[in-house]
């Protein structure tokens, strides 16, 4: 058939194993669904790639569409203004109503206010003086970013919506002015929660912790969510009811080879569960099996090595040699301590390309002073590329065999590992 029920890197259309975080943001929402309260700080997911941040937060904004609040809708690239993002976001989200568009915009305010500030790509106005300070003009932004939420906001409420919500994607990747502004006008509203119907909920890699923190410190008190790899219960879920709509079911075997696999990672399930699908072009009534399991892991094989080289070429020298340094040690939980032996360096001096390889989302914090790879599996292509010598001949360490179980594609430090072992398909770091 031609249908394909599973879209790996794209908005699933079944959400599993996700209750929990749902259940969090209508709480979130319910007071101001019921009073028009703001609902408090900004609640924040965070999580490597591949873990459905977005997915979460897509189906977050029908959810609330569906209880009545107009939602504004942005996602965040490095080094790019965002706040300009986020007016037409607002406008957009109200024009989708009876509303119309909002007279608080940023564009309407400039006309009526007086001096400029130049932020690149918005032009926001406030009444300043010649002789103010950069510290009063940034002040006079937030300011109006302030105003116009809370006009916006009450705009939806007194038409009769439930309020506004802003959900921010890829927060890490904000840029840090815009940031301040905008978490300072947050924190200015809630000193007012009956005159602001609004919520604030965004999402990031582990990395948005520290930048959020780093552009106004109080953002520390925000709402931080972890989201984890899913149950092998929700895994099932993931695979069974899509197919199930169609008409299609799984071999029993075949779902545990691919809950296996994937090691509870939404997007790897997509993704070998995609591929076994085109395995098998099942018609209604037909069943997935094992073989066309192993037979779209040929595809799906070569798509993680291209994810694998794609980091590798992130990487700038240093950070390689640290990458080697973590997969010569054949653990998939490595101590910073063991890293920096291999590297014959203090543990001090690993600071700054151990920052940069985690806020690229390459590796991360796995405890207290220990570290892992968010991409299993790449230990093992890190190695192969030491043993071939690209550009590290100085920093190939010899290997110990690696101890006990370690990831599948996409899953987490409990799983079965994808090693170089004969006794398994081609691996998918050659």
């Amino acid at each position: 058939m031609d249908l394909q029920p599973y879209t790996p890197g794209a908005l699933p259309r079944y959400l599993a194993g996700r209750e929990a975080e749902m259940r969090r943001v209508r709480r979130l929402l319910a007071p101001t669904a019921a009073y028009g309260e703001m609902a408090g700080p900004p609640t924040v997911f965070h999580a490597v790639r591949g873990l459905g941040k977005t997915s979460l937060l897509r189906h977050a904004q029908r959810e609330a569409e569906a209880q009545g609040f107009v939602t504004a809708w942005v996602a965040c690239t490095k080094g790019t203004p965002y706040l300009p993002d986020l007016d037409a976001a607002v406008r957009r989200g109200i024009a989708r109503t009876d509303l119309g568009e909002p007279e608080g915009t940023w564009a309407n305010r400039k006309r009526t206010l007086g001096a400029e500030l130049g932020l690149p790509g918005l032009k926001l106005s406030a009444q300043l003086e010649a002789e103010q300070s950069a510290a009063d003009e940034a002040s006079g932004v937030v300011d109006t970013v302030q105003q116009y939420l809370h006009e916006a906001a009450n705009r939806v409420r007194d038409a009769g919506g439930a309020g506004l919500v802003v959900f921010i994607d890829e927060w890490h990747a904000g840029r840090e002015t815009d940031t301040g502004i905008l978490l300072n006008a947050v924190q200015s509203l809630g000193g007012r929660p009956e005159e602001n119907p609004l919520a604030v909920v965004g999402a990031g890699l582990p990395s948005v912790v520290g930048t959020l923190t780093k552009a106004a410190t109080f953002a520390e008190r925000s709402t931080w969510v972890p989201l984890q790899t899913l149950d092998p219960d929700p895994s099932r879920e993931l695979l069974l009811e899509p197919a199930a709509e169609l008409g299609v079911s799984w071999d029993p075997v075949a779902v545990d080879v691919v809950a296996s696999q994937a090691g509870g990672n939404p997007y790897f399930l997509q993704l070998i569960a995609a591929n076994a699908w085109e395995a098998a072009d099942p018609e209604r009534g037909d069943t997935i099996t094992e073989a066309h399991v192993e037979a779209g892991l040929v595809g799906v094989r070569a798509q993680v090595v291209e994810m694998y080289e794609a980091r590798w070429q992130a990487a700038a020298p240093a950070e390689r040699k640290f990458l080697v340094a973590m997969a010569a040690t054949g653990e998939p939980v490595v101590a910073r301590g063991d890293v920096a032996t291999a590297m014959g360096v203090s543990s001090d001096n690993l600071s700054v390309p151990r920052e940069r390889l985690i806020d690229k989302g390459i590796i991360e914090e796995a405890g207290r002073g220990r570290l892992r790879f968010t991409l299993p599996g790449f230990g093992d292509y890190v190695a192969e590329q030491a043993d071939q010598g690209r550009d590290l001949r100085e920093a190939a360490f010899p290997r110990k065999p690696r101890r006990g179980p370690g990831p599948a594609i996409g899953g987490t430090d409990q799983q079965r590992p994808i090693t170089r072992s004969s006794q398994r398909p081609p691996e998918l770091g050659r």
